[in-house]
């Protein structure tokens, strides 16, 4: 049942925004986070205000003001305090999905305190942040978030038996030219059948100096027990992977292989049946019928596209992976673990973001955007649904 207080909060919140329309957005914005803390408080603390409850773990101690610039103007808030605890207590409601929106604001501020902005980027930088930035306010601020982004990616992993793998590229400002930035990103696939970033990457080194440097630190961290690898044919990650994850089937994604086989087309009114013939392959249900069909397809297109066969024979069986029996994988985790398609997913929520600073100014700051994303998006998959789970329920 909502607390009657509740019901105030939300009602003052209300009147600020019809009283004075746009300009009571910080007003109404700063009575509703207040009201959020306070109710998350009573769930920490197991007890309502007031209410007597042997389950209590804890007592609350007051309120500490603070005040938060953001794109609506200055919010005044109140950070509920808490005495008696076992455990510290900071609100996240105040925290969660703020690490991405700051580090997007970290990124255009140092373009423009560090003198490789332009007059647009800083107009961009002060309407995202609601006020002037200064070059202490970006460096404290900074240093914060770093500590705690810097922590999630050296945390301690475990077994994760299927890894997948992508990258993306970002233009980056280096000695004084602009030069392409490599971001590695490294899925995983718990043995309880949920996703979690496991880490990233950001370099100007060579790619498989940088993917097996990656790929390294992974295992540093205690990641074991890899069955399945899951990647497109990045530059230098097959040798990466034969030098760190020695043995471990590898999985070439699918849709990668579906898209690169059109170059391979020279003729227009031969691409559906192209797309259609690799599409089957995929689709079978055994290895020995997906080989047997590439086998015919081959055959088919070897006098018509002699180069389109010749592709599809040499690298069309490196997606069949997941069809191997000694894998024993489900009906379902063989559709999950095709593709890198969920990291594409992934890349395209980076690229919205990272698109409106453009140019990072180095890759550092290029590092805690990407950083701040992925935690935020391995928080939700870790608390979410089970991604991939055997055919009687159980977590794969």
């Amino acid at each position: 049942m909502t607390h009657p207080e509740q019901h105030t909060a939300i009602q003052s919140a209300l009147e600020a925004l019809v009283e004075e329309g746009f300009d009571g957005m910080a007003t109404a914005m700063q009575i509703l986070f207040n009201e959020a803390m306070k109710i998350e408080r009573s769930q920490f603390l197991d007890a309502a205000p007031n209410e007597r409850t042997e389950t209590r773990r804890g007592y609350a101690n007051g309120f500490k003001p603070k005040t938060v610039k953001s794109r609506i103007g200055e919010i005044a808030l109140r950070i509920p305090q808490v005495r008696e605890a076992e455990a510290p207590f900071y609100p996240q409601s105040l925290e969660r999905g703020l690490r991405s929106e700051r580090a997007l604001k970290l990124s255009i501020a140092e373009m423009y305190v560090q003198g490789v902005s332009t007059r647009k980027v800083k107009a961009i930088a002060e309407q995202l942040c609601g006020t002037e930035i200064s070059s202490v306010e970006v460096s404290r601020a900074a240093k914060l978030l770093d500590e705690e982004l810097s922590a999630w990616r050296e945390r301690e992993l475990g077994a994760i038996p299927y890894l997948v793998l992508d990258a993306r590229y970002e233009k980056v400002r280096y000695a004084g030219s602009v030069v392409d930035c490599a971001v590695l990103i490294a899925k995983g696939i718990r043995p309880d059948g949920k996703r979690t970033i496991l880490g990233t990457s950001v370099s100007l080194s060579e790619a498989e100096v940088h993917w097996r440097a990656f790929l390294e630190s992974l295992q540093d961290r205690g990641m074991h027990g890899v069955e399945l690898v899951v990647s497109d044919d990045h530059a230098g990650i097959k040798a990466a992977l034969k030098a760190r994850l020695t043995g471990v089937p590898w999985q070439r994604c699918q849709f990668h292989l579906q898209r690169n086989a059109a170059a391979y087309v020279a003729k227009k009114d031969q691409r559906a049946a192209v797309a259609a013939d690799i599409r089957g392959v995929f689709n079978a249900s055994t290895r020995v019928q997906a080989e047997e069909m590439l086998r015919q397809a081959v055959t088919k297109y070897r006098k018509s596209a002699p180069k389109l066969a010749e592709w599809m024979e040499t690298n069309i069986p490196e997606g069949l992976t997941v069809l191997d029996e000694k894998l024993n994988l489900s009906e379902v985790a063989r559709r999950r673990l095709r593709t890198t398609n969920g990291l594409e997913r992934v890349n395209k929520e980076i690229k919205r973001r990272t698109r409106v600073a453009t140019l990072f100014p180095n890759e550092q700051s290029l590092l805690r955007l990407v950083s701040a994303l992925l935690m935020e998006i391995s928080e939700e998959w870790e608390t979410g649904r089970v991604y991939i789970a055997n055919e009687d329920g159980d977590s794969a």
